[in-house]
């Protein structure tokens, strides 16, 4: 078993990877099966998302562009990371 210590800015908690992607662009999934990708502004302990200059997008395909967006947390299946971090 590998003992060596995770990559810096990864330590494998969801917290961590949470906090890590703030003022990152990343892509968040709702419930209904649409997209959105943003840069992440900020997020809570509810999952509720606020995003800046965000894209919709509907089985792949942009249906929408917004400024601010908010998502909430109940609706939210997943966020991921679109860049390195």
């Amino acid at each position: 078993m590998d003992s060596s210590p995770p990559p810096e800015g990864t330590s494998g908690s969801p917290s961590d990877f949470l906090k890590n992607i703030v003022g990152k662009k990343v892509k968040v999934r709702i419930a209904s099966g649409i997209d959105y990708h943003g840069t992440l502004s900020c997020l809570d302990g509810y999952m509720n998302v606020a995003l800046e200059n965000t894209e919709e997008y509907a089985h792949g395909r942009l249906t929408a562009k917004y400024g601010d967006t908010f998502l909430r947390g109940n609706n939210v299946l997943y966020i991921s990371a679109m860049e390195d971090l």
